[in-house]
């Protein structure tokens, strides 16, 4: 594949960096340097879209030929968003909410260039089977997901055997001949087998839809 523009990506998720390499694009990592409040009269819904696009136009007075990439991933439950927790008692209380129930999870990603931005948003639900205090600790002790919303990776959470990409990912695997990123996405150390249904994109609860990512970047092409 050949992209004929430098990107930057404005994000340090490892994540994020694993998803796009891996889709075969070349880019710069750099951390946007700003607050990420937004207006408490906000729904969920919309503040991904909002911080993204906040996020990127950081950058927007020294954009040249480069692109930047900017996301951001909320988990919304019953109308409450899930932030990163701050602690080991906030991770716990996190995933105790969770468990039994489905949420939403929604990743906004904003690409800016000098001459046009396009702003977007994935929506995906996740249900989880009802998880015990035990499987919690352990997981949250084992992993440490204080840089997650939610309290949780999906790549940590899945079902031996489980395949958690919607058909369109699938679609999108074949024909970029990465059908095995979905393996490789996956932590081969077992986790929590929490996840019970994904219902939309998997790699879009793992922080980047990278199959609407690279769609959308395609079209930024000289």
């Amino acid at each position: 594949m050949k992209f004929d523009r430098p990107l930057v990506l404005a994000s340090t998720s490892p994540r994020r960096q694993f998803l796009l390499r891996e889709a075969g694009f070349h880019f710069k990592i750099q951390k946007p340097e700003g607050d990420e409040s937004f207006p408490a009269s906000m729904s969920p819904e919309s503040v991904p879209k909002f911080l993204a696009e906040k996020k990127a136009e950081i950058f927007k007075k020294s954009l040249q030929s480069e692109i930047v990439i900017a996301s951001d991933t909320v988990v919304i439950l019953e109308n409450r968003i899930m932030n990163k927790p701050c602690d080991r008692n906030e991770a716990v209380q996190m995933l105790s909410d969770l468990s039994g129930r489905t949420h939403l999870v929604i990743t906004a990603v904003c690409l800016l260039a000098k001459e046009k931005q396009d702003l977007f948003d994935v929506m995906t639900e996740v249900t989880f089977r009802i998880l015990t205090h035990d499987e919690i600790a352990t997981y949250v002790d084992n992993y440490k997901p204080f840089d997650k919303a939610g309290a949780y990776g999906a790549q940590e959470c899945l079902p031996v055997g489980m395949n958690p990409c919607s058909d369109e990912e699938l679609e999108f695997l074949t024909e970029i001949n990465k059908i095995d990123l979905i393996e490789k996405s996956i932590n081969a150390k077992t986790g929590m087998a929490g996840i019970e249904r994904i219902n939309g994109s998997y790699f879009n609860v793992m922080g980047f839809p990278i199959h609407k990512v690279y769609e959308r970047l395609m079209k930024f092409q000289y």
